[in-house]
């Protein structure tokens, strides 16, 4: 038995639905068959030992680019992205249900290889089986109406896990500017509309996500949130100080919560330098897992790999190089019961406790 048949991976986050999305090419050719594609697709998943993972929809800016030229803004200090501006509602709505739609027409077309998941008995009668378990995640709470009339229908479509911002502002928060070195400690809290979304999505089931929200709506939502804290993709800001990063200081809030952290592979926050150097060993991925275990405890760290959203290390390659890191971490000393929480148990342990 192979590493990956003994610990099968629930992953935090991936953008394999935008990349779908954008290609507008056949899905079949890009996700049911093995390709050179971006880093997911069907075959490739099994390959690696991916189970289930979250699969967010993120609305890119409807005009330029989603950051600006990562070279431009590069100097001997570090760098300093500036925040991109708000999006259109009507905008991230009309895009947001359309790739909700393909979400469901992957589904309908994968001859049960591929299930959307809605609650954790269904991912825990996954878990060993063939089939690949989509969570349907959403990276930005900007197609939701401050009213919140389209939670509602979003989660009656299936939406389980939110995150409340990209590195952007919305009606409900502000998201982090990507900037090196720096604290997450930029800009002001949640608003109104923001504290309701938060209340309203405990009282449904619908995970939050706290990647991308500054520090001031961090607390924010510790405070008024009577589910466990999560980070789906998101490292230590002791090793490497983006302001994208989690400080220990939230570190230690989200295991008080019985939450989890999902480590992710982008290497501009895996690096100490904050480099987007794709020559950056598997190592440094191992070594924010040990600092938040160690901080932390095992049963509050995780993956969240960033999967055809980010820049990942050479090394890695695709989600087929996982079973890399898992083994360099049982080589050390990471025990199969560490192992098994690491992979697939904290996730699930998370999502019995927040779905309803």
């Amino acid at each position: 038995m192979n590493i990956m048949n003994r610990f099968p991976i629930i992953d935090g986050h991936n953008d394999t639905l935008l990349k779908l999305h954008l290609e507008g090419c056949s899905s079949e050719r890009l996700f049911f068959s093995k390709t050179s594609v971006g880093h997911i697709d069907l075959p490739r998943a099994r390959r690696g030992g991916f189970s289930a993972g979250f699969f967010a929809i993120f609305c890119p800016n409807s005009s330029g680019p989603m950051l600006p030229d990562f070279e431009e803004y590069m100097t001997e200090d570090g760098y300093d992205f500036p925040l991109p501006q708000a999006v259109d509602y009507d905008y991230c709505n009309h895009l947001t249900n359309a790739m909700v739609a393909d979400l469901y027409r992957l589904e309908a077309d994968a001859n049960e290889k591929f299930k959307v998941l809605r609650t954790a008995d269904e991912l825990e009668e996954l878990i060993h089986i063939e089939t690949v378990g989509a969570i349907l995640h959403f990276e930005g709470a900007e197609s939701i109406d401050k009213d919140l009339n389209a939670l509602h229908v979003f989660y009656q479509a299936g939406l389980r896990s939110l995150g409340l911002v990209w590195s952007r502002p919305n009606v409900f928060a502000e998201g982090v500017p990507y900037r090196y070195p720096s604290t997450p400690d930029i800009g002001s809290g949640l608003t109104e509309p923001g504290k309701k979304l938060v209340q309203e999505c405990n009282k449904l089931g619908i995970m939050l996500d706290l990647s991308h929200l500054n520090e001031k709506g961090f607390w924010d939502v510790m405070e008024l949130s009577d589910a466990p804290l999560v980070a789906t993709h998101s490292n230590a800001h002791a090793i490497c100080p983006i302001s994208r990063n989690l400080t220990d200081k939230q570190l230690d809030a989200i295991a008080d919560s019985n939450g989890v952290v999902g480590v992710t592979y982008a290497v501009n926050m895996l690096r100490p330098d904050g480099k987007l150097d794709t020559d950056t060993p598997l190592e440094m991925i191992v070594k924010h897992i040990e600092y938040i275990a160690d901080r932390i405890g095992i049963e509050h760290v995780s993956l969240g790999s960033d999967f055809d959203g980010t820049t990942i290390p050479d090394e890695l390659g695709d989600v087929t190089g996982v079973p890399k890191v898992v083994k360099l971490l049982k080589d050390r000393g990471f025990s199969d019961d560490d192992l098994s929480k690491l992979t697939s148990g904290n996730w699930m342990r998370v999502l019995k406790e927040t779905w309803k």
